[in-house]
C-alpha cells in the first residue's frame, strides 16, 4: 500500500498516488495501472480500430505480434491506418459519420468534391481519397460500406483513438469534412459553405454516445477501448491561441469527454496512452517526440512503451513480451 502525509490514516493503492511523492517509490517503468481492468484480450480476440495517426501505430503492433486484427479492403491505401478504408479520422464527428453511413442512411448534401482544374473526384469525409470520376467514387464507396459493416459487426473489441477538437463544418447540413486539403482545396475549390470552429465537451460526448448507440444496435457484444492520441497538433487553425495551447485544449476536452463516456457504460474502457506519453515518460527522463520534421509525433520507443502496457493490462493469457520492446526501466 502507498502512504500520504496529507492523509496519513488512508491507505492508497500504489496506482492512486503520484510516483515518488512523499515516501512512495519513484517511477519504475511499469506505469501504475489499476488491477482488474474488466477486459481481457487474447490473440484470438477479433480487434478493429480507427482514429487518428496513433491508430496506425496500434494496428501495426497488433498485426506484428500476431493478434487477430480485422483487415478489410487490404488493397486500398486508405486501409493502412485502420481496419477498413476509413483513412485517418481526427475528430469524433468524422468517426460518428462513419458509423452512420455504415449502418444508417447518412447522406450529406454535398457528397463529393470535384477539383476545378483536374476534374479529380475527392471524398471530403475520409481525408484525401481520390477517384478519376464520380461513378468510380460511388462504386468504390458502396463496396467500402459493405467492408465497413463487416469489420464493425465482426469486432469483439473496437479501439477508438481520438485526436483533436478542431473541425470544418458544413454551414447548411452540419456535416464535418475531415480536413481542408487535397486537390479540391489546392485548386481553389469553393470552401465558403464550410466554417471552422472548435468543438466542445458536450458535443464530443454526444458523438461518442451516438457511436455507442449504433454499435449496441448492430454489435451489442463488442467492447470499446478508447484512447486519446499522444500525437499533438502540428498546426492550429485557431487565431485566438498558439498551437501548443490549442493541442492541450483538444486533448483535455477529449479526455474529459471519454471519462464521462467510459463511466456511463460497462463495455467502454479508457486506456491512458496520452498520459503515458505526456507525463509518465518524461517522469522517467525519457524522450517522447520524434526527431526531424514531424517532431509532434511520438517516437517508436514511446509507442512500444504504450503497447507494452496495453498487452500487460488487457492480456487474457500469460503473454511473454517480445524482446523488440525496449527496456523501459528509468535507469
Amino acid at each position: 500500500m502507498a502512504r500520504s502525509d496529507v492523509h496519513p490514516v488512508h491507505s492508497f493503492e500504489p496506482w492512486q498516488v503520484w510516483p515518488g511523492s512523499y515516501d512512495n517509490p519513484p517511477v519504475d517503468g511499469t506505469y501504475p495501472l489499476p488491477e482488474n481492468p474488466g477486459l481481457r484480450i487474447g490473440r484470438e480476440t477479433l480487434i478493429a480500430s480507427m482514429g487518428s495517426c496513433f491508430a496506425r501505430e496500434i494496428k501495426t503492433v497488433l498485426l506484428r505480434e500476431g493478434f487477430s486484427y480485422i483487415c478489410e479492403e487490404t488493397d486500398h491505401p486508405a486501409s493502412k491506418h485502420a481496419s477498413a478504408a476509413w483513412e485517418r479520422l481526427y475528430n469524433t464527428f468524422s468517426m460518428r459519420q462513419i458509423f452512420e453511413y455504415t449502418f444508417e442512411n447518412w447522406s450529406p448534401e454535398h457528397r463529393w468534391w470535384t477539383a476545378p482544374e483536374s476534374g479529380i473526384t475527392q471524398d471530403p469525409y475520409r481525408r484525401i481519397i481520390l477517384y478519376g470520376s464520380r461513378d468510380e467514387a460511388e462504386k468504390d464507396f458502396q463496396h467500402h460500406v459493405e467492408c465497413s459493416r463487416r469489420a464493425l459487426q465482426r469486432a469483439e473489441v473496437l479501439i477508438l483513438t481520438l485526436g483533436l477538437t478542431e473541425i470544418w463544418e458544413d454551414r447548411r447540413d452540419g456535416s464535418v469534412i475531415c480536413l481542408p486539403a487535397g486537390p479540391y482545396v489546392n485548386e481553389r475549390g469553393d470552401m465558403t459553405r464550410y466554417r471552422f470552429r472548435v468543438s466542445r465537451y458536450a458535443e464530443n460526448l454526444a458523438n461518442l454516445e451516438r457511436i455507442h448507440e449504433i454499435m449496441r444496435e448492430n454489435n451489442p457484444g463488442c467492447d470499446i477501448v478508447v484512447t486519446v492520441s499522444p500525437v499533438h497538433l502540428w498546426a492550429t487553425f485557431r487565431k485566438d491561441c498558439d498551437v501548443i495551447s490549442a493541442s492541450c485544449n483538444s486533448k483535455s476536452t477529449l479526455r474529459a469527454a471519454v471519462d464521462e463516456f467510459a463511466h456511463a457504460h460497462q463495455n467502454v474502457f479508457y486506456f491512458p496512452a496520452y498520459e503515458m506519453a505526456a507525463i509518465y515518460r518524461p517522469l522517467m527522463g525519457r524522450s517522447v517526440f520524434t526527431e526531424g520534421r514531424e517532431n509532434f509525433h511520438v517516437n517508436q520507443e514511446t509507442v512500444n512503451f504504450i503497447m507494452h502496457r496495453f498487452f500487460e493490462h488487457y492480456r487474457r493469457e500469460e503473454y511473454p513480451l517480445p524482446s523488440r520492446f525496449v527496456d523501459n526501466s528509468p535507469d
